[in-house]
């Protein structure tokens, strides 16, 4: 697979199958992914990766308040910008609404969507969850630089048949899952990522987002 067909192919995987990942391959995708860039070479990430029991553990100690707590205990961050303005507020409206659709909840059905939010929380059944992590004392260009690394593992493993989902829904319970990680004060958790093969009989794999055209974000001269 070339890497115009792992960016085509990628996308945020919502039902995985229960087949496991060996480590290696994890350690391996983990290894080439830390060549992505960073300003100064700062390299300013840290990843926490779980599976087997390590992962039941954490997916049932948050199981047990989500009922309480359907949406997280709350973020460090504005995972959105508050008061958020056109065109963002309708693509993500349109992407919320396309995703229910396929798995055949109503926009009244508050409780079914609930449910499926949930299912963030047990990393949509994937055998590898993955969490990120960056030093507090971090700018947003550091901030961009996880991005760029975090692609590059999303990209590394559509070239193993694998699929991921980035969660930024995690940071919602960044107090629990630090504990549980044994995060050092410093650190703050950005997101946690899904890790594994994709579910194809899945009706919500079938998403497929759509994209803005080139001449909407891009501006050329001189050619």
């Amino acid at each position: 697979m070339n890497v115009t067909e792992a960016i085509e192919t990628r996308m945020s995987c919502r039902a995985f199958l229960g087949t496991p990942v060996p480590q290696a391959v994890v350690r391996e995708i983990l290894t080439t992914a830390s060549r992505a860039p960073s300003g100064g070479n700062l390299q300013p990430w840290f990843v926490y990766v779980l599976a087997g029991e390590p992962l039941r553990e954490l997916i049932e100690r948050v199981r047990a308040k989500t009922s309480a707590h359907p949406l997280g205990e709350g973020t460090e961050y504005n995972i959105y910008p508050p008061n958020l303005k056109e065109p963002y507020r309708s693509r993500r409206f349109k992407c919320g609404e396309d995703m229910y659709a396929l798995v055949g909840i109503g926009r009244g059905e508050r409780d079914r969507r609930l449910e499926q939010y949930a299912r963030n929380y047990e990393f949509f059944g994937a055998p590898v969850g993955l969490f990120f992590a960056i030093d507090r004392i971090m700018g947003s260009d550091q901030w961009s630089d996880v991005g760029m690394f975090m692609q590059s593992i999303m990209l590394l493993a559509r070239e193993r048949g694998l699929h991921t989902c980035p969660q930024e829904s995690w940071a919602g319970w960044h107090q629990r899952v630090g504990e549980f990680l044994g995060l050092p004060p410093e650190r703050m958790l950005f997101c946690g990522m899904a890790l594994g093969y994709r579910d194809e009989s899945a009706p919500i794999n079938r998403m497929h987002t759509e994209r803005a055209p080139l001449e909407e974000f891009a501006t050329f001269r001189g050619f």
